[in-house]
Formats: structure tokens, C-alpha cells, sequence
């Protein structure tokens, strides 16, 4: 996301999210109708279709409402992948339990748990690492087709003082009715409203993090989450906190 007002997702971009997360499951979902795993092979194609794709789909939300609840504690790929599969296996088994009861007309047998949580195990690896691998591939194609505009500061920094005008734009910060510019040899303040600043960066590469913080993309090393919101380390060792409500737009840039 480039700019200021990329801050936010707006609902396209959201549903753009959600159709991706439905032609995923559908996918999935018909994958698995088409195989037939776990002895479903024997019930008719249609059946079988309206079976895996409620078992897909109801898996599906469950994961990401896992994925959400353990974002802000387990940052790391792999491990995070791993911990949501885990988290959500117990109520996902239940839930295939009681599908295969009405829908499959199974025996209820208690003492089978272990094995159908097993196999739900499985099947929430390959959903949640399909899904992460989806979404990691969609921001690294936004990065590369939506580059920094090598003009987009020129009309900021000329504001900036000689020592500072060629230096790396770090963050801007909003200070009383002053900014204060950091950069890596320094930091100083401009008269100017936040708001014009922002205007002035809305073709950079950034994105606003806090209602006083916008931060250079390229600037970021690294974020930590909490339930409130977070803060993001800045090269030069800056820290900006990330406020509760712009923090889906840097999750959606790919820092989760």
C-alpha cells in the first residue's frame, strides 16, 4: 500500500479478501469431494460435494478466527501456521463429528475422537498454509507492481532543511501544530499541519500507523502486536506505536 491514504482498508479491498478466502474453500472443498478422502468416496458426487464443502467452510472460519486471535502473540510464519491448526483442531473435531453423524449417518463412537482429530489436524495445516501462502504471495505481487514513486517526497523534503533534505525519510510525527521529520541523521521540526504533510506523502511509500505517526514502508524492521494495537521499530532504532484502529492496514501490507 503507497500513501497516507492507503491507511485504512477500504471495502474493496476487503472484499477482495473475503472472494479469495470463499474461492479458496471452494476450492478446497471440491478437491476434496473429488478425491474422496476418509472413506467418503461411497457417497454420491453431490452429497459428497454439499459435505466437503460445509466440513471446508465451517473449517475455514474457524481458522481465521484463530489465525486473528494468536496474530498479535505468534508473529513468526511456520509457528504461527502451526499454533492455529492446533488451537483450532478441538472445535473443528467436534464440529466434523456432528457433520458425519447427520450427513454420513456414521456410528457415534466417542472412543474414535483421537483419530478424527488427527485427521483434522491435517487437513487445517494444508487450509491454514494455503491460505498464509495465498496472502504472502498477493502483498509481495502489491510491493513489486506498486514501487515507491522516486517524486513522491520531492514536495515534503524541499521543506526540510539543507542538512536533512537528502537524507532517508524515516517517520513524521505529528508535534502541537508543528511535524517533527525523522530521518536517519536526525530528526527536526516543520510548520505544518500533520494532515498537509500527509497530503504531501500520499504518493510515497508509507502508511499511517497512529493518529500523530506515518512511517516510510521500507523503514520498517519489525512490528510487535498486542491487544491494543502495537508499535513498530523503525531503522535508527525509532519506535511508533500502532494504534488499534490502523492496524488491520499494516497487517494487510503483510506484517502480522
Amino acid at each position: 500500500m503507497n500513501g497516507a491514504s492507503a491507511s485504512r482498508m477500504n471495502p474493496r479491498e476487503i472484499w477482495r479478501r473475503v472472494s479469495l478466502d470463499i474461492a479458496l474453500f471452494v476450492f478446497l472443498g471440491l478437491v476434496m469431494a473429488q478425491l474422496g478422502p476418509y472413506r467418503t468416496l461411497e457417497a454420491p458426487p453431490l452429497f459428497r460435494t454439499a459435505y466437503w464443502l460445509l466440513a471446508v467452510f465451517g473449517a475455514g472460519l474457524a481458522a481465521i478466527v484463530a489465525e486473528r486471535a494468536i496474530a498479535g502473540r505468534v508473529r513468526r510464519f511456520w509457528p504461527r501456521i502451526a499454533a492455529a491448526s492446533l488451537l483450532v483442531t478441538p472445535p473443528v473435531t467436534l464440529y466434523i463429528y456432528a457433520l458425519n453423524a447427520v450427513m454420513l449417518d456414521l456410528p457415534r463412537r466417542w472412543w474414535l475422537m483421537p483419530q478424527l482429530a488427527w485427521q483434522v489436524l491435517v487437513v487445517m495445516l494444508l487450509l491454514m498454509t494455503l491460505r498464509a501462502l495465498l496472502w504472502r504471495r498477493l502483498v509481495e505481487t502489491r510491493t513489486i507492481v506498486m514501487p515507491p514513486l522516486p517524486e513522491a517526497e520531492r514536495e515534503f523534503r524541499l521543506r526540510l532543511s539543507a542538512k536533512r533534505r537528502a537524507a532517508r525519510l524515516l517517520a513524521i510525527e505529528a508535534e502541537d501544530h508543528y511535524v517533527r521529520v525523522h530521518t536517519d541523521t536526525g530528526s527536526e521540526l516543520v510548520t505544518m499541519r500533520f494532515s498537509d504533510a500527509l497530503e504531501e506523502l500520499g504518493r510515497a511509500y508509507g502508511h499511517r500507523v497512529h493518529r500523530s505517526w506515518w512511517v516510510v514502508g521500507d523503514a520498517i524492521e519489525d512490528v510487535r502486536w498486542t491487544r491494543t494495537g502495537g508499535e513498530v521499530r523503525l531503522s535508527g532504532g525509532i519506535v511508533a506505536p500502532v494504534s488499534r484502529s490502523y492496524a488491520p492496514a499494516l497487517k494487510w501490507a503483510g506484517w502480522r
